[in-house]
């Protein structure tokens, strides 16, 4: 989707279109980049259309949503999942075998730090369930990263207006 389609979508649905948009984001979905939803959510909370903290809310809870979906994904079809997936997309496998190392190694503080890494951030969340990480553990340190990434794009958007889409489009 490009800036004109979300913007519609944005204004046609309003809280709704950012929370599905978010969460199919948050699923590593194609079509959905981050550097252009988040920052039109903070636009339209700038633009009085929704609350800026109400904004936060549906975008940290669709996160994390979709961000859950993955884990679970990671924890019943475990390593079957992720290697198809390194399979179809052979270039990013050194990237990510590195971060699953790294993640198991660090556990939640990695994880934190993984929700801040692009792409990574998405994917983190299959190996996570790989690993069998602490369903408690992985939903607060999931938001947490989310909570950070998230406030950065959408403040951006909230405080520096259509002219960050230029930044992070």
């Amino acid at each position: 989707m490009d800036y004109a389609a979300i913007l519609d979508v944005f204004t046609r649905y309003g809280a709704i279109a950012i929370f599905v948009l978010v969460f199919l984001e948050y699923m590593n979905l194609p079509g959905f980049p981050a550097g252009i939803i988040m920052p039109l959510a903070g636009i339209m909370a700038a633009g009085g259309n929704i609350s800026f903290p109400w904004v936060m809310i549906i975008t940290v809870s669709a996160g994390l949503l979709g961000s859950l979906v993955l884990y679970v994904l990671g924890f019943t079809g475990g390593r079957f999942f992720l290697e198809k997936y390194m399979n179809k997309f052979p270039k990013q496998r050194p990237t990510i075998e590195k971060y699953l190392a790294w993640v198991q190694e660090k556990g939640g503080m990695g994880l934190i730090a993984a929700k801040l890494i692009p792409m990574i951030r998405t994917l983190v969340s299959i190996p996570a369930g790989v690993f069998r990480m602490r369903l408690s553990q992985y939903v607060i340190c999931s938001t947490v990263g989310i909570f950070i990434w998230n406030l950065l794009f959408v403040g951006a958007g909230y405080f520096c207006g259509e002219q960050v889409l230029s930044w992070f489009a």
